[in-house]
Parts: structure tokens; sequence; C-alpha cells
């Protein structure tokens, strides 16, 4: 099969988000816990999380915005300048897959898909007591762009948690051990599996191959 612009554009909507957002391959699927000035909490599901630096530790998340639709992720965060990431895992996939339908705004996710609020002190914004790796980060920026009604919106680090099992000797977090779960697409679930591990690339290491 082949593909070309205008055969990607005629394609009946819901193949065509299926298959962009499949074609890359699979990706990081968290649960992002925000809460707003009221304190009604939001959570979730989000697969557009992507890594931005080490030093300063900064990870970041994309995010449709369109004045039609209620983005209370978005409105939470910049709202109270703090959000967590949380790791779905085997026996969490249906609940969290849930938190993405469109619930009233004074409903919570977290108790409506049968999630844990968890808190720690000075920091706002709640974690998911079930999730075996969490993360908490205070807003730094949001991007615009021009070429589409997306923003990134950028947290630095500030917690971590998880357990020491989860971690290689180089602090490298072993997926398959903490049982986290990746997406193909919008609703393919995968199972993480280690396969190999490599050195840093280095010019010399090409007589090796």
């Amino acid at each position: 099969m082949y593909l070309n612009r205008s055969s990607i554009n005629k394609l009946e909507k819901i193949e065509r988000i299926n298959l962009m957002n499949s074609v890359t391959g699979v990706k990081s699927v968290l649960l992002i816990g925000t809460i707003n000035k009221k304190n009604s909490t939001n959570l979730a599901i989000f697969s557009s999380i992507v890594h931005i630096s080490s030093n300063p530790s900064l990870i970041g998340f994309f995010i449709r915005t369109n004045k039609k639709i209620r983005r209370d992720t978005l409105e939470n965060v910049v709202g109270n300048n703090c959000f967590t990431l949380n790791h779905i895992h085997t026996s969490s996939i249906k609940n969290s897959h849930f938190t993405s339908i469109k619930f009233h705004k004074d409903v919570s996710e977290f108790s409506a898909c049968g999630f844990t609020e968890q808190y720690i002190d000075g920091f706002s914004a709640p974690f998911v007591a079930e999730s075996n790796v969490k993360l908490g980060l205070k807003l730094k920026e949001i991007v615009n762009f021009e070429s589409t009604f997306s923003k990134l919106v950028i947290g630095e680090v500030e917690h971590i948690f998880l357990k020491d099992k989860f971690l290689e000797d180089n602090h490298t977090m072993n997926l398959e051990k903490s049982d986290s779960i990746s997406v193909g697409g919008l609703n393919t679930y995968y199972k993480s599996k280690k396969y190999s591990y490599h050195p840093y690339a280095r010019l010399e290491g090409l007589s090796k191959l």
C-alpha cells in the first residue's frame, strides 16, 4: 500500500485518526492528574508525552485546543501551575481508558474510574495512588504552534516516586519490571518487554557491527 498526501486526506475521519496515531509506533501512555482552584480534581489519559531535557529535567505533553471543546487538564495546569504524570499498569488499563470520557466538569475521573487521589505536602496536584511510577511537575512554559491548534505544555520534574527494583544499575528505568503499559494508536495497549541493552553509541563501535 502507498498513500500520498491526497489519499491520506481522503481517508474517512476515524480511519485517518487511527492511522496517524499509530503509524509512528508504540508510545508512552500516562495519566495526567490536575486540580483546579476549587479543589475539583481531574484525571486524563495522554499518549502525547515527550522528554524535553534532562538538565533541567523537563517533560512536556501536547494538547489540542479548540474553543468548542472543554480542556480541563490545560485549564487546571494554567490555573494551578502543576500536574502529575502517572504510569498505567496491566491491572488499570480499562479504568485508565475510561478517563477519556467527557464527564461533566464537576465529576472527578478519580472517583468515576476507580482511582485514589494521593497528595504530598507542598504540592497540590493529585497523584494516582495505584500507579507504580509517578512524577510531579511544575509548569515551566506553554508553547503555541502556527500550524496546528495544539499546544506543548512543558513542566519541570520536582518529584519522582518509584520502587528501587525498577531501576537498572545505570538508573535506566526497566519498564518491564514496573509493568508499565504503552499504546499504539488510541485504543490498543501493549505490555513492555526488555529485549536488549546497548551502551552509548560511539564511532569506534561501528567496527563491531
